[in-house]
């Protein structure tokens, strides 16, 4: 039960009470006149040949004052007057003009009550009547203001006063209907009582709210489709500067990741019931009916997000919907009549969580020297750093830190936090003719390291106008407007491998080598700097005609425009020796040496225009219901990008191309373009609100294909059975149960989304660097022009076949709702790049290959209830799949220790079976082995099989390689719970994963990587060493220190595999509202403090200092602590 505070409900509640049917008053005719100001504190009032409800209209709308009326006024309100007052105050004129009208009026705070003057005879009733009073509440004993109070059988009525109080003249015996808009209406019998207490049960406010479907809408408990949905505010609160990002645990079956918390980056996929193709499986995103990216909206102009998962809701979209569509509907204005003004500020820190930590110099160098012992034993144990490096070192540093130098690499980058800050103003307001909101926003964010930020202009106008009761439009303007800031080198990956040994400066500050010129540190601050620019203007603009009752036809534009520039100067840099600053030393390298200055720049162009025209009719007849919608759409794509460069920059102050010599110029640049068009439509039937029925269709063709594949229909059906609108289930008189629902879907989706090959039926021609296998055998590249791709006439449309059972099912009045789908899909017609011999000089042409599956369930649970003034709710989801690949007419892919093979799940890790670790000679002389440098303290693999399918004593990749198990996350898991009590409000967010198979990458674990990294912490003490005891080493966790073994140890095998479950709390925010009656004695409605903290910690089995959802050599993971105001005028 969600009602607003008492004193902000006034207004909304009284206006309800009359727009609702409950008192029925006429229109009249605008030829009067009234005129109402306030002056020096008096007011002056004048109308001639005005009704009294005019008049009485003209007052509450240029005053604070709201009119509520007693059912028998409404004949005399149609009185007319005529009357001239000066220097009087409120009540001297409320007096006056129910004198004329012979009413009675009441002030109470705002509210004027007016009610019927009785004449002599009702006098003479009421005195053989008797006086009781009462109290309506709610079901948690909130006062309920405005509720009508009516005598069954006669005209006396009466309505409750801001304590929900009321007194009225009735018979004993009689009985009172009370009514309350969205409560239900109760029936009290009048006995001997005088006082009478009555509690109002809420009518069905979750069942009755709107979901947004494909080009439409449709009451929650009409849905026969598996939608999810999910309130703007939600995801406000989640304080992300990225909508895409605030997604993450809000639905379920709605699966989030990313990978870092750089400054402007959102999520790195988005995944709607699993993986639905071996190609592109993110969601179709559409905003305000257009197609669009989540991330170009803010979450501040959201009104909702509903996500269409199975194919009764998303097969309206047809060959672009087979992975699941996201819906994003921004807030329109509304018609008060008055103005709302709402400002904003947010003002934050990002702060790295806790860095993967590694050992100390010490204990660096002796496991330095350990490691090449172990591959060399007999060149003994200080081959590496001598006894008196290994014993002084850190002693050595504090007289000499330039030959001995200790660097803290990740002390030395990064910052502890950067700081962050919004803006947002927004202005809504309108009238029955005219609606309008506008929002505009500034977001900054800073980076951990110098020359590192984002920052975000953001406006968006939606605007609605009715011209007359036929005719209405829309034209809505949003415009995006973002600067991305970064170094030319990313030091993470550097950072986190640099041992502390090697130096970042010389003791006078200057630029150090590093190691032999690998210092991150260096080419972080020396190699220059990119910023990237990105602008997008959108807009569209709607007709809507209706000409007769239910029938709606409405033609629609949407234009888009995006344009990115990036410029990136990259400076050559390098270091002076540690001895004499004028000597240079050489150029700082990151697998290639910064010797030169140089500039690229980039420019990227592409617009798409969506044209539709829809048409929509909705009828009742009797007990039916019926909804058609049919519509033609077309959408137009074309896109553009340059990049130009030069090198060998003499000036490195003006980064301009005409600077650069020509002599070292390079330039490139591609378009494409596409159109499709389509025809939809869809019927949704409802008989007595108990069956309930769907069937969508839509017909696309698409340029990616050759004529007679290009064209592809896409169905689905769903029905659902309300089963508590029966009647056998409502003699049950299962008070406990409020709704229950059955339901279940089936259709067809398609996609087309097969990379950036827009022509894949055509031999496009490309030029560049070739290799021509010449008549003696040699291979020569050189220039020219050819086809690069082979081109495949019957490629033709993917196509997932979808079906879903689902249940609905609320409890306790609707306080507790479960919702509850279990699918299976199948897509056919995979779009893979098959391989072909390469004496035929294409590259691997794309074609229809495969088939895979994906199973799976989604579960939503929500608690919502108010007890008192205390306010609270939980929702919980939970949801699971998995993907397997059915069929592959090429064999199988294998990259990154991951297969995809038919007969396996969808990316599986690919590698060896681990027996442990040899801990023995007579072990490893005895066992198969990859090579026969494999010794003791290696990893052991198991011999699976050889050429004559049977184990050869072997360790081979073609024949002991395995699928060792999923590699996707299993029971995925969010939630959140919100509170309210008076003025304080709040809320926590989290989201977790129950299972999954997750690998330790060579970054986590391995020593001395690239032959000189840094030692992982988690090593000390847990690897297998030959000084160890043997029962040490029969527990350590980690094979020995070896290069020559590295290709054996680190090979993707079962050994490295572990649970990579996590909870995560996503958001903890605490809020408080200050009383209005403070703040409205400066104008102001509402005043809300707030703090906010995201990413607060996580629980995992990852090593420390790892993210389960960090990439290796990514920016951090950030924790954001965040302070607020929101003002409201």
């Amino acid at each position: 039960m969600n009602r607003k505070t008492i004193t902000t409900t006034v207004v909304s509640l009284a206006k309800a009470f009359c727009l609702a049917g409950l008192l029925s008053v006429p229109a009249y005719s605008s030829a009067s006149t009234v005129s109402f100001e306030k002056v020096n504190g008096m007011y002056i009032l004048k109308a001639e040949d005005s009704t009294v409800k005019q008049v009485f209209d003209y007052i509450e709308k240029h005053s604070q004052y709201v009119f509520v009326y007693d059912q028998p006024v409404k004949d005399r309100l149609n009185n007319k007057v005529n009357i001239e007052l000066q220097g009087k105050s409120i009540d001297a004129i409320l007096a006056e003009v129910c004198r004329l009208a012979d009413l009675k009026y009441h002030i109470q705070n705002r509210q004027v009550t007016i009610t019927a003057n009785p004449s002599k005879r009702a006098a003479t009733q009421v005195k053989k009547a008797k006086r009781i009073s009462g109290q309506v509440v709610d079901a948690t004993d909130l006062p309920m203001i405005g509720a009508t109070i009516r005598v069954k059988g006669s005209e006396a009525a009466t309505i409750t006063d801001l304590d929900g109080k009321f007194q009225i003249d009735v018979p004993e015996g009689s009985e009172l209907l009370i009514s309350y808009v969205g409560y239900n209406d109760k029936t009290v019998r009048i006995d001997s009582k005088n006082m009478y207490a009555v509690v109002m049960e809420e009518a069905s406010k979750a069942l009755n709210e709107v979901v947004v479907i494909g080009y439409g809408t449709v009451k929650k408990k009409d849905l026969t489709g598996a939608v999810a949905a999910v309130k703007g505010e939600e995801l406000v609160n989640k304080r992300t500067a990225m909508l895409s990002n605030a997604l993450q645990g809000s639905l379920s079956g709605v699966m989030v990741t990313r990978e870092n918390s750089a400054p402007g980056s959102g999520a790195a996929s988005i995944r709607v019931r699993g993986i639905t193709t071996m190609g592109e499986s993110s969601p179709l995103i559409i905003v305000d009916g257009v197609q669009s990216s989540l991330d170009y909206v803010n979450s501040n102009d959201v009104e909702s997000i509903s996500v269409l998962k199975d194919a009764a809701a998303a097969s309206i979209y047809g060959s672009k919907a087979a992975a699941g569509v996201i819906l994003v509907t921004t807030k329109r204005g509304n018609d008060s009549g008055k103005i709302n003004l709402k400002y904003n500020a947010e003002f934050g820190w990002e702060i790295p969580t806790k860095q993967p930590s590694m050992v100390g110099v010490t204990r660096y160098l002796e496991m330095s020297n350990e490691l090449k012992y172990n591959d060399n034993p007999t060149g003994g144990f200080f081959q590496e750093y001598t006894a008196d490096q290994t014993k002084n070192w850190v002693k050595y540093n504090a007289t000499d830190p330039n030959n001995y130098p200790i660097t803290d690499w990740t002390d030395l980058i990064l910052k502890s936090s950067a700081p962050r800050m919004t803006h947002t103003l927004s202005v809504s307001g309108g009238n029955k003719a005219v609606k309008s909101v506008a929002t505009l926003s500034y977001d900054e964010v800073d980076g951990l390291y110098d020359g590192r930020g984002f920052q975000r202009y953001m406006f968006r106008s939606n605007n609605d106008f009715n011209i007359n009761d036929k005719l209405s439009a829309q034209i809505d303007v949003n415009i995006r407007h973002a600067k991305s800031s970064t170094k030319n080198f990313d030091p993470f990956d550097t950072m986190r491998k640099m041992p502390a040994i090697y130096p970042a400066t010389w003791d006078d500050g200057r630029l150090a080598s590093g190691k032999s010129g690998a210092n991150p540190y260096g080419l972080l601050v020396a190699g220059g700097n990119s910023v990237a620019h990105s602008t997008q203007v959108a807009g569209k603009g709607s007709l809507t005609f209706k000409p007769i009752k239910g029938l709606s036809i409405s033609g629609i534009v949407s234009p888009f425009i995006n344009y990115q520039k990036k410029k990136a100067f990259k400076n050559s840099c390098g270091y002076t020796l540690a001895d004499d600053p004028e000597t240079f030393g050489g150029y700082f390298d990151s697998g290639s040496t910064w010797t030169t200055n140089s500039l690229e720049e980039t420019r990227k162009d592409n617009y798409h225009v969506t044209s539709q025209l829809i048409a929509n009719y909705m009828g009742t007849f009797g007990k039916h219901d019926l909804t058609v919608m049919a519509g033609f759409e077309n959408y137009y794509m074309k896109d553009e990008e340059l990049t130009a460069a030069r090198d060998k920059y003499e000036l490195t102050g003006y980064p301009y191309l005409n600077i650069g010599s020509e002599d070292f110029q390079t330039n490139s640049g591609k378009g494409n373009e596409y159109t499709s068009n389509s025809v939809f439509g869809r019927v949704i039937y409802s008989y007595a609100d108990r069956y309930l029925f769907q069937a969508n269709v839509r017909h696309d063709g698409s340029s990616r294909f050759a004529k007679g594949y290009r064209w592809g229909i896409f169905p689905s059906f769903s029905a659902g059975w309300v089963m508590s609108e029966e009647k056998f289930m409502k003699n049950l008189n299962w008070d406990w149960l409020s709704f229950l629902k059955l339901r279940g879907s089936w259709g067809m989706l398609g996609n087309e989304r097969i990379g950036d090959n827009y022509f894949p039926y055509i031999a496009l021609m490309s030029f560049g660097n070739s290799l021509f296998y010449m008549a003696d055998g040699s291979v020569v590249s050189d220039k020219t022009a050819r086809p690069a791709v082979l081109a495949v006439e019957d490629i033709t449309w993917e196509t997932t076949t979808s079906t879903d059972i689902g249940l609905d099912a609320n409890f306790f009045n609707n306080r507790l709702q479960f919702h509850f789908d279990y699918y299976w899909k199948q897509t056919k017609d995979m779009l893979l790049n098959i391989e072909i011999p390469y004496f035929m000089g294409y590259n691997n042409p794309s074609t229809n290959a495969g088939k895979m599956s994906t199973h799976g369930y989604d579960i939503e649970l929500a608690w919502n209830d108010r007890i008192g003034d205390f306010k609270y709710g939980v929702n919980v989801n939970f949801s699971d799949f998995l993907s397997k690949i059915d069929y592959m007419n090429d064999g199988e892919q294998i990259s990154g220790g991951k297969i995809k093979r038919a007969g396996v799940l969808f990316n599986e890790y690919y590698g060896y079976v681990c027996d442990g670790i040899y801990q023995t000679q007579e072990e490893v002389n005895n066992s198969a082995r990859t090579s026969t440098t494999v010794t003791v303290g290696d990893l052991k693999y198991r011999d699976i099989s050889g050429p004559d399918g049977v184990p050869d004593g072997i360790i081979s990749p073609e024949y002991d390689r395995v699928p060792l198990g999923n590699s996707l996350p299993r029971f995925q898991y969010g939630g959140t719970f919100n509170a309210s009590y008076k003025g304080i409000d709040f809320s926590i967010a989290f989201q977790g994963i129950g299972k999954q198979n997750s690998y330790l990458s060579t970054a986590m674990v391995q020593p001395l990587r690239d032959n000189f990294g840094n030692v992982p912490s988690i090593l000390e003490g847990n690897y297998w060493s030959p000084f160890n005891t043997a029962e040490e080493n029969l527990s350590a966790k980690y094979p020995r220190l070896s290069n020559v073994s590295k290709s054996n140890n680190y090979a993707t095998s079962s050994f490295w595999m572990f649970n990579g479950s996590y909870f995560r709390l996503k958001n903890l925010t605490l809020g408080y509202t200050l009383p209005e009656t403070w703040t409205q004695k400066a104008g102001i409605n509402r005043v809300r403090f707030y703090v906010s903290g995201s990413d607060l910690f996580c629980l995992s089995n990852f090593p420390d200092g790892w993210d389960p959802e960090m990439n290796y050599k990514a920016y951090p993971i950030t924790t954001s602590l965040v302070m607020g105001l929101q003002v409201n005028f």
